[in-house]
């Protein structure tokens, strides 16, 4: 049977799964990253989207249990190499860093999606993710020229 649910808990359901979504969008693509998605987003077509996006993809489906985070950013950087989409692609690769994967695995993870997806799509995959890898690099050295501890490291499990 399935449970009859009034108009306002389903609401209060959508605010949690948002709410959960937005904490692991900002564990994982960070503060700036997200901040300026949704300012890009402050009007009454595209919020709906950037709603969608933090309660679905990163409220149900990034905080469920089952895979580590830098496994999931594995699996989202093989199929934005498939998909080629650039721009996501570069969130993620960072986000990957963030969640503790190493540049080595990064690589390994864009060559086995160019061997099952094709040569452009891997090649394309490397251009993004040597752009993000090398300014993550400077960021780090940054940090570190400043006594300030590095992001690296692995963003926190739920």
């Amino acid at each position: 049977m399935v449970a009859d649910y009034s108009p306002e808990e389903v609401q209060k359901a959508h605010e949690v799964l948002y709410n959960e979504g937005l904490k692991m969008r900002y564990k994982v693509a960070g503060k700036e990253y997200v901040d300026k998605s949704l300012a890009a987003a402050d009007n009454p077509f595209a919020k709906p989207m950037q709603e969608y996006v933090a309660e679905a993809c990163w409220g149900w489906v990034w905080t469920r249990p089952g895979l580590e985070l830098k496994t999931r950013s594995f699996l989202n950087i093989a199929m934005l190499c498939a998909l080629n989409r650039g721009t996501e692609l570069g969130t993620h690769v960072r986000g990957a860093l963030t969640n503790g994967a190493s540049e080595e695995e990064i690589r390994e993870v864009i060559l086995h999606a160019a061997g099952y997806c094709g040569m452009p799509a891997g090649i394309e995959g490397f251009r993004v993710a040597g752009k993000v890898v090398e300014e993550w690099r400077k960021e780090q050295e940054a940090k570190k020229g400043q006594g300030v501890e590095g992001e690296g490291g692995v963003a926190e499990e739920k």
